[in-house]
C-alpha cells in the first residue's frame, strides 16, 4: 500500500483538530457550570486572578482554562496586557442564555454522550437500546438549552408564520398540544407570544414534566400552560387547532402510531407542525459538518431510544421522504409540505 505523505499529514492534522475540540468540550461544560463565561462578559478584559476572584474559583485552574479557551479561539488574549476577554460574538454564544446563538447546551449534550459510551459500546454488540430517561441527567437540560436557542431565534418569528393560517388562530385563541415537549421550552415560548391561546405539553419522561411545570411558573404562564405525563400515542384531548412535535418524532418508538394519534386528536381544520433536524434524503447529502453532529447524536441518543422500545429507529437524519411515509402513508394525513427550513431544521406542515 502506497502512502501519500501530504495526504497523511493533512489527515493527521484533521485528527489533531478533532481531538482538541473533543477535549476542549469538557472545559466548556466546566466554564458554563462555574459561570466563567458570564463573569468575563460582565467584567471585560480580565487576568486569571481577576476571574478567579469574581467566580470563587482557584487561579491556577482558571489560568490553564483560559489558555485552553484562547487556543480554541473561544476567548481572546492580549499579550501586551496579559488579559483575556470575550468578543461580543463569543459572549453572545457562551454567556447569554436568551441568545438565539447560545451554545453551552450542545456541549452538555456532548457530555451526556460520553457518559453513555460504555452502554453504547455494549449495545453495538447486542443490538439493544437505551431509553431517553436512562441517559445521564445532564442530557435533559442540555437538550432543552440547545433547542431553546433555535426556538428563540425562529419559532415565533418565522416557523409559526410559515404555517397557513396558524398565527391568526393563535392570536384569536387556539388549543395547542406540544407532544414530546421535554422541559417545555417550545410550549412556554408560544404561550408568551400568544396569551389568548391555551397550551398543553406532553412527554413520557416524568422528570422533564416536573421541570417544565416549574419553568412555566417561573415564566408567568402557568395560567395558560399545563404539562402532563403522556405518550405520543395516547395523550388526551380532542380538536387541537395545532399539534406540534419539536425535534422528537424521529426518536419515537412508534412514529406511525404517533402520527395516527395526531390525526385522531387534531381539529378538522387543524395543523400538525413537525420540526425535525435538517437532512437530505440520501446519506451522502448529509456528509457535512451539520450531518456529522446529527449522525453522532443519533447514534448515541436517538436510535438507542427507539430500539429500547423495539421501534423503527428512524434516526436524526431520517429526511423528508421517510417522514412523508410516516405522516401520509402511515398516519393518513392528506397533505404534507415543507413550510420553511434553517441550516439545522426542517419545518413540515401536515393537514388532515
Amino acid at each position: 500500500m502506497s502512502i501519500d505523505e501530504k495526504k497523511l499529514n493533512d489527515f493527521i492534522g484533521k485528527i489533531v483538530g478533532d481531538v482538541g475540540a473533543a477535549m476542549s468540550a469538557a472545559l466548556v461544560v466546566v466554564g458554563d457550570k462555574l459561570g466563567l463565561y458570564k463573569a468575563m462578559a460582565e467584567a471585560g478584559p480580565v487576568t486569571p486572578g481577576d476571574l478567579a476572584r469574581a467566580t470563587g474559583t482557584t487561579e491556577r485552574y482558571v489560568r490553564e482554562w483560559l489558555n485552553a479557551q484562547a487556543a480554541s479561539g473561544y476567548v481572546e488574549y492580549d499579550g501586551a496586557t496579559q488579559r483575556f476577554s470575550l468578543t461580543p460574538e463569543q459572549a453572545f454564544a457562551f454567556a447569554d442564555d436568551s441568545s438565539p446563538a447560545s451554545v453551552p447546551g450542545l456541549f452538555h449534550v456532548t457530555a451526556a454522550m460520553w457518559h453513555g459510551e460504555e452502554k453504547a459500546t455494549e449495545n453495538f454488540r447486542t443490538g439493544k437500546g437505551l431509553a431517553w430517561g436512562d441517559q445521564h441527567p445532564c442530557l435533559f437540560e442540555g437538550t432543552e438549552r440547545f433547542f431553546r436557542s433555535g426556538y428563540i431565534g425562529n419559532l415565533v418569528s418565522a416557523w409559526l408564520p410559515a404555517l397557513e393560517g396558524v398565527t391568526a388562530k393563535l392570536e384569536r385563541g387556539a388549543k395547542v398540544a406540544d407532544v414530546g415537549c421535554g422541559l417545555g421550552a417550545s410550549t412556554i415560548l408560544m404561550a408568551k407570544a400568544y396569551p389568548r391561546s391555551r397550551f398543553v405539553g406532553f412527554d413520557s419522561h416524568e422528570r422533564s414534566i416536573a421541570l417544565a411545570r416549574e419553568r412555566a411558573k417561573q415564566s408567568g404562564v402557568a395560567d395558560r400552560v399545563t404539562f402532563e405525563v403522556a405518550r405520543s400515542t395516547d395523550y388526551p384531548g380532542k380538536d387541537y387547532d395545532l399539534v406540534a412535535h419539536f425535534d422528537c418524532l424521529h426518536d419515537m418508538e412508534d412514529p406511525v402510531g404517533a402520527a395516527r394519534h395526531v390525526k385522531e386528536t387534531i381539529a378538522r381544520d387543524g395543523t400538525w407542525m413537525i420540526v425535525e433536524p435538517f437532512a437530505g434524503d440520501s446519506p451522502e447529502a448529509n456528509h457535512n459538518p451539520v450531518g456529522r453532529v446529527f449522525y453522532s447524536a443519533s447514534t448515541m441518543l436517538c436510535v438507542p431510544h427507539s430500539l429500547a422500545h423495539h421501534g423503527p429507529a428512524l434516526g436524526a437524519q431520517a429526511g423528508e421522504s421517510r417522514l412523508r411515509g410516516v405522516v401520509v402513508e402511515g398516519g393518513g394525513f392528506s397533505k404534507l409540505r415543507r413550510a420553511t427550513q434553517t441550516p439545522f431544521n426542517l419545518i413540515l406542515e401536515a393537514r388532515p
